[in-house]
């Protein structure tokens, strides 16, 4: 089914975003590896091997982003599959975060996707196919303590990707959200430099492989959304009911940061 897709991946130069473009070469796809550490992504596209290139891309440029994409397309005379993996955490108390932090936190975790999809919409509704996936957060559906700016960058990320999901149906392009929950990553070398949280939800901590296995899953099933672990989508929905009765009850787990 992934035989010969061209996959364009921001964010790939380590984590879930490195491992998402060896599994889905495996697969058969074409990948695209973007991001800003070039030494690294060349040495990711050196172990793919194939048809996988590499551009060096900052998902806070919409100029650097049409100029990945317009080459891509170039390149394979088509683009299949999106998936927005940019971003970035950092967390911090509301009152000691400067205002400044939640403007670029929000800039490279939302806007960026704005940024790449806005690229991208019009090849895909050209060939009348496509998938756009956004890798979201169980952090947007729950906040907690320390995560005001992450949190709001994510239940942004879901708004936007649930709306064009509305936006897009009936023309062949699937848009699906990702909602993973702590993943053991270099993502908590910034958003976690005392190693506090990781620590504290050690139990809780998925490894990469096993959601870049989900992410997978969705994409050959052409699934809208998944939360991950899968136990999280029972906790999402008691949540949805009972938001009040939960903070009382998980407020302090989930706010071990």
């Amino acid at each position: 089914m992934l035989n010969g897709k061209v996959v364009l991946i921001s964010g790939a130069s380590s984590g879930i975003g490195a491992l998402a473009a060896k599994q889905l070469a495996m697969r058969g796809a074409i990948v695209v590896l973007t991001g800003r550490n070039v030494e690294k992504l060349k040495a990711h596209v050196a172990e793919i091997g194939g048809d996988s290139s590499y551009y060096q891309m900052d998902v806070t440029s919409m100029e650097d982003v049409q100029q990945v994409i317009q080459a891509v397309v170039k390149k394979h005379g088509r683009l299949d599959i999106l998936i927005n993996n940019a971003g970035y955490g950092h967390f911090k108390y509301f009152e000691t975060m400067p205002v400044e932090e939640f403007d670029q936190m929000m800039d490279t975790n939302y806007m960026g996707i704005v940024r790449c999809t806005k690229a991208v919409l019009p090849y895909m509704l050209s060939q009348g196919s496509g998938h756009i996936v956004n890798i979201a957060s169980l952090a947007g559906k729950i906040g907690s303590a320390k995560s005001t700016a992450y949190t709001a960058t994510k239940h942004a990320v879901l708004g936007f990707t649930n709306s064009l999901r509305m936006e897009l149906r009936g023309k062949g392009i699937v848009v699906s959200a990702v909602n993973p929950g702590p993943i053991d990553t270099p993502f908590f070398s910034l958003a976690d430099p005392s190693g506090n949280y990781v620590k504290n939800v050690s139990f809780f901590m998925m490894k990469p492989d096993y959601v870049v296995k989900a992410i997978v899953r969705l994409i050959e099933r052409r699934k809208a959304e998944i939360n991950l672990p899968k136990s999280a989508a029972f906790g999402i929905k008691l949540y949805q009911l009972f938001p009040r009765l939960i903070d009382r009850v998980f407020g302090g787990m989930l706010d071990r940061k």
